[in-house]
Parts: C-alpha cells; structure tokens; sequence
C-alpha cells in the first residue's frame, strides 16, 4: 500500500461529514475534532461557544493510490454547502465554516485548482465562502462524538450527497 496521506476538512457539524466521508472508498479512518483556532486541548463546552475560532473537522487519513486527494475534496464540495459563511443548515457560528486545512504545499496548490474549477463550473449559485488555511493542530472530539451517526443513526445531520458535477 502507498504512504497514507491526512487531511483536514471543515464543513459544518462533523457528525454528518464523518458519516459520509468514511464511507468512501479509499478512506481508511476518520476522527472529528477541533482545529483552526487559538484555544489548546479545545473541547466541545468551549468550541460550541464561537469564541475559540476553532471548526468542528474531520481528520481524514486515506490510500491515495485509491482516493486522490482531488477527488476526496470534489466529493467534499458535494455534501455540504460551501457557499454558506459560519453556517451549514440549522447550525451558525465560526465553528460551522467551510474550510480546507492543508498538509502540504502540494494540498494547498490542489485546493486552489478544485476551488477555481467549482466556482468556474457555476455548480453552485452563489460563490464559494470555503477558506484555505494551513493545518496546525486537530484536538480530537470526546470519544461520544467520534462515529456519532454510525451509534445513533437517527441523529441530526443536515449532510448529504448532492448530484452535481463541477
């Protein structure tokens, strides 16, 4: 098997995110947690407040012989709404961004690309509030979030998978 490669995706609660994204072919494992703000070993009771300027995330380690890196941010621009700023359906706040954290510069460069090709494509109508930061550091989420839909399938989440090319 190849180098297994990490990233880190922000695009609202983590529990729909995760459910979705392990489900990929070629995603070996995925944790949720905190990560883009200023508060060290962030918890749920301080991120839910928006005032620690972390995201709720996803970590996301996959097989890049079977899952390019590309394809993984397409399908992620598919189950969540980019166009919203600090919010995706019923949620609101900084913790509810759209945000790609980057690895590597080549993580960075392919974001950019797939970033351009949506907002050419017009797939979305309105443009695109998703952020390109670099990753720093991911808190990992208490145990009782971690695989929340898999244990409560009848949870909230306001992902899905929509049928749109871009």
């Amino acid at each position: 098997m190849a180098k297994i490669e990490v990233a880190t995706l922000a695009g609202g609660c983590f529990w729909g995110m995760e459910d979705l994204l392990r489900k990929l072919p070629g995603v070996l494992n995925t944790d949720v947690g905190y990560t883009g703000g200023t508060t060290s070993n962030a918890t749920y009771e301080q991120v839910k407040t928006g005032k620690t300027g972390h995201a709720e995330a996803i970590q996301i380690e996959f097989d890049p012989e079977t899952l390019s890196y590309e394809k993984l941010l397409l399908y992620f621009f598919r189950i969540h709404d980019p166009t919203t700023e600090d919010q995706q359906g019923n949620d609101i706040g900084s913790q509810y961004r759209s945000a790609i954290f980057y690895h590597t510069e080549s993580q960075r460069e392919t974001a950019e690309k797939v970033i351009e090709r949506i907002e050419t494509s017009h797939a979305w109508k309105h443009p695109l509030a998703t952020e390109i930061e670099p990753f720093e550091k991911f808190w990992r989420a208490e145990d009782y979030h971690q695989d929340y839909l898999e244990k409560h399938p009848n949870g909230y989440t306001c992902h899905f998978e929509r049928n749109i090319e871009f």
